[in-house]
């Protein structure tokens, strides 16, 4: 009889029939409950079953072994690592120990290269199932990267994780109850406890002994239906001269770990230092444990007793908590000596290292060295957060005689720290090194400090920190980096090119070359922000110097210049290709800015669908990040103004508005106010928008930006002030407007200038045709696929001229024109003005199949068999817009397809 389940058959029953629908399956109960078991037999019906099981059930021993358990629960699956892109296939091949190397692995990678490889068993054909034990004790990095995996995988494997827990409601482990569009709910399973009668089979299958019903009933109350802990108080009975009496106690404590040091107690002197040598070993072989002089016998004793399994290569605890329990037992003195004796005997250094780590109390250069060496490895490795520790460690045992290494050994502690994502205790680290290190070393601890605030969002004490460490530095190379990365910190344009030209002028091409690279962009950045010409040679040295791997502090930059430019085609591949290679490494930070960067590009393209797609990505991607969000939440907001939405743009508006005031963030003050200008423009309000866009331009006036790249905010306020009367300040914008065309001529100051140059002389009583000849010659000069939203507002701003200057005709063929441009851009908010100004000169009253002049040129041209580019680039019209005419078209005629359009229209006339 298979006892492992007994008592828990319609558990089982259920969580298998979760499995199956794709649920995940979360077994959770307190310590010795009978998760174990129930695991173990789901993987084993999973088995019978054909599918592929991939586990790992790691022990708590473990939790300092980096990719212990991902290296356990990935080994199946080591044939399909030599297909994986490179990026991910040295990670995997470092995680199974495939190779060796003195590459340093991201993390990240690790977690892309476990996607990867389990979406390829899920196409391999039978069902997966990723099956977890003890899931606390899964070392940080493997759980990291479970995690990265699980949440992107589409659809999931079905996932089995058991873990201890004291009550219901935590979090389940590895994000497993994560919403996710379309997955399926966790199922948890909580296992309550056994009844007498199913304690009673357990019991006696595993003891063979007889218990007394009496006295196994008080078994049953104390243990609280606990398999694990009768099992344990049955034997200590059964070991006693005779049964307790009623009156007496049973001989257990009322803690698991009192009960294992009885055990222990009763075990021969060298079965007891065994099975604590076997404890304090990450992982207990034999050949480790006989090198440290345990005798093949000394675990029969041990084994016997229950407390652990003896394998063909290594020792195995019946259950996580007794080495633990073991652990905790061992005198602190006679813990030292044991952890001597083990880092004396393993072969492994990264084994001797922890265990040195943990016997030497007083300072000790050798020993120091050696866990810096292992703490390097595990950097290399993609395990930061394990390095950070022995860092921390061999810096507290470097000899004082030997400050120099030991300050080294600090900041590569606070380094990893950064790497590993903990920024909490990077800043707390850093702090108390910035207190202790003098010189240069307190220098580098200044510009670490500077970095966490950095990625905290927190620029004022990134600039005011890295200034300090400016001042520490006292020049040299550590001085450029600290210039480079100030360069970064700094808003103005003024502070930060000072700094970049400082930077370049100490970084070398050849050690520094991602700073030096980063530099060189973002002085080209900080020119053209100062209002100096774009010195383009910059940017041509820097992607040279790139050598096609982009640097992480301004690998943008080129895709933002081209964005500003115009240029979509050229901005949209360099940000795919970014985003391509930081999923390859992983990296979701950078991956989330690249996702904001596409959306503001395909916004300004007009390819509202696919901006969409990439804020909504940047947004989620965000908020597993714990990201303000404030890029990716503007751009949202304006695309829902773009839409008609705008209570809910104006909401996005003020949220970041007051947010920019609260941490005095400049940027998102700036963008904020010319979304908050947009909505009281399209919402009528043209005071209200006037205010707000002359606020934007204080702003920047203010700072020193002369040319805010990304703000294209002028046409807009010139159209509020026109709005509301205030003609000179619509004036002095105009020639703001001009001087920015001037300096750096695109696409949109060519349409802007020509629209707002329409408005102004329409207001002031000028004779509009010069400026509307203008405004037709610049939007047939942009193409139609460049700034799509922008040349149809051109034909909105037309169709109000025309209008008012009695032009009734012309009016309606552009405000015509302008509808259909909008509608096929989803630009809901621009269509209804289009419609408005329609509804105020009088529609054309059509018959059902009389069309416009636009949809007949449309129709006759198809007729003729072009297709819709080139009916786009006859008519100089976008394919969008051709589109919907031939819609509009087909509808008033009544017929369906292109094939039907000659009968109806008649033969095309022969060109």
């Amino acid at each position: 009889m298979d006892t492992s389940l007994v008592g828990r058959d319609a558990i089982a029953g259920r969580a298998w029939r979760a499995l199956v629908a794709g649920a995940p399956v979360l077994v959770e109960g307190r310590s010795g409950i009978g998760k174990t078991a129930l695991w173990r037999a789901l993987v084993a019906r999973a088995e019978r079953a054909g599918w592929t099981t991939l586990t790992c059930a790691p022990a708590e021993a473990e939790v300092a072994l980096p990719f212990a358990a991902l290296a356990d629960l990935l080994r199946p699956l080591a044939g399909a690592v030599p297909a994986l892109p490179p990026p991910q296939r040295a990670a995997a091949e470092m995680v199974l120990l495939a190779a060796s190397g003195d590459a340093v692995i991201d993390e990240r990678a690790v977690g892309a290269a476990t996607r990867a490889l389990i979406e390829a068993a899920l196409g391999a054909g039978p069902p997966v199932l990723l099956a977890v034990d003890d899931a606390p004790w899964l070392d940080a990095p493997s759980e990291r990267a479970l995690r990265f995996a699980l949440r992107r995988l589409a659809p999931r494997p079905a996932v089995l994780v058991a873990r201890r827990t004291d009550g219901a409601g935590a979090a389940a482990p590895l994000g497993l109850d994560d919403d996710r569009p379309g997955g399926a709910p966790v199922t948890r399973v909580a296992l309550p406890p056994l009844d007498a009668g199913s304690l009673h089979h357990i019991v006696r299958a595993r003891l063979g002994g007889a218990v007394s019903r009496p006295l196994f009933a008080r078994i049953v109350r104390d243990a609280g239906g606990n398999p694990l802990l009768a099992i344990e108080m049955a034997r200590a009975v059964l070991r006693l001269p005779r049964p307790p009496g009623p009156g007496d106690d049973l001989p257990v404590p009322s803690s698991l770990r009192q009960l294992l040091a009885d055990a222990l107690r009763a075990l021969p002197a060298r079965t007891r230092d065994a099975v604590r040598l076997a404890a304090l070993l990450t992982v207990p072989t034999l050949p480790d444990l006989a090198a440290a002089g345990v005798p093949a016998d000394a675990w029969d004793a041990a084994e016997e007793a229950g407390l652990l399994s003896v394998a063909p290569d290594r020792v195995g605890f019946v259950h996580p908590s007794y080495a633990a329990a073991v652990r905790g037992g061992i005198p602190p003195g006679v813990r030292r000596r044991l952890h001597r004796m083990l880092a004396d005997a393993v072969p492994d250094p990264d084994e001797r290292a922890r265990q040195l780590a943990r016997c030497v109390v007083e300072p000790d250069g050798a020993v120091a060295a050696e866990l810096a060496a292992a703490a390097e490895r595990q950097r290399a490795r993609g395990a930061p957060a394990v390095a950070a520790d022995l860092f921390d460690r061999a810096a507290q045992l470097t000899p004082a005689a030997q400050a120099d290494d030991r300050d080294r050994r600090r900041l590569a502690a606070v380094r990893c720290r950064i790497d590993s994502g903990d920024h909490a205790a990077a800043g707390a680290a850093a702090d108390a090194a910035t207190g202790q290190l003098t010189g240069q070393a307190r220098a580098e601890a200044l510009l670490l400090r500077a970095l966490v605030a950095w990625f905290a969002d927190d620029l004022a004490t990134a600039v005011s920190t890295g200034e300090r460490a400016l001042a520490a530095a006292d020049g040299g190379p550590l001085a450029g980096r600290i210039h480079a990365h100030l360069t970064l910190f700094h808003d103005a344009p003024g502070a930060a090119r000072r700094h970049a030209e400082a930077a370049i002028a100490l970084l070398g091409a050849d050690e520094d070359r991602p700073l030096l690279t980063a530099s060189l962009l973002l002085l080209f950045f900080h020119e053209v922000r100062a209002g100096r010409p774009a010195r383009t040679g910059l940017l041509d040295r820097a992607l040279e110097l790139e050598a096609g791997e982009p640097s992480w502090l301004a690998g943008t930059i080129p895709a933002i210049w081209w964005k500003a430019t115009d240029d979509h085609d050229r901005a949209r591949a360099r940000l795919h290709d970014m985003r391509a290679r930081a999923a390859a490494l992983g990296d979701e930070p950078w991956q989330h800015e690249l996702l904001t960067h596409l959306g503001e590009a395909e916004l300004l393209a007009g390819r509202f669908a696919a901006a969409e797609a990439h804020v909504a990505a940047a947004r989620e991607l965000g908020e597993q990040l714990g990201s303000a969000l404030v890029g990716e939440t503007w751009l949202a907001g304006t695309l829902a103004a773009y839409r008609g939405r705008l209570a809910e743009a104006a909401g996005v508006a003020e949220a970041g508005l007051r947010r920019a005031r609260e941490v005095d963030d400049a940027w998102s003050r700036r963008i904020h106010l010319q979304l908050a200008g947009f909505v009281a423009l399209s919402a009528g309000r043209a005071g209200e928008a006037a205010a707000a866009y002359g606020e934007l331009a204080g702003a920047l006036t203010g700072s020193g930006i002369a040319e805010p790249v990304a703000l294209r905010f002028e046409p807009d306020w010139i159209e509020a002030c026109v709005g509301c009367g205030d003609l000179d300040t619509a004036g002095r914008a105009l020639a703001r407007l001009a001087e920015r065309h001037a300096r750096l001529p695109r696409p949109w100051t060519t349409l802007g200038l020509a629209r707002s140059r329409v408005l102004v002389d329409g207001a002031a009583g000028v004779d509009t045709s010069p400026a509307l000849a203008a405004l037709y010659a610049a939007r047939a000069a942009v193409p139609a696929d460049v700034l799509p939203l922008d040349r149809a507002r051109c034909l909105l701003v037309a169709g109000r001229a025309l209008r008012r200057a009695r032009r009734r005709r012309e009016a309606r063929a552009a405000l015509e024109a302008a509808e259909a441009e909008f509608g096929a851009l989803d630009a809901a908010a621009f269509a209804a003005a289009a419609r408005g100004e329609l509804d105020r000169i009088g529609r054309r009253t059509a018959a059902p199949t009389t069309l416009t002049a636009t949809e007949e040129r449309v129709a006759r041209l198809a007729a003729q068999g072009r297709t819709n580019r080139i009916i786009a680039d006859t008519l100089f019209i976008s394919p969008k817009t051709v589109e919907a005419n031939l819609a509009r078209a087909y509808r008033k005629l009544g017929i369906s397809s292109r094939a039907e359009l000659g009968a109806v229209l008649g033969r095309p006339a022969s060109r």
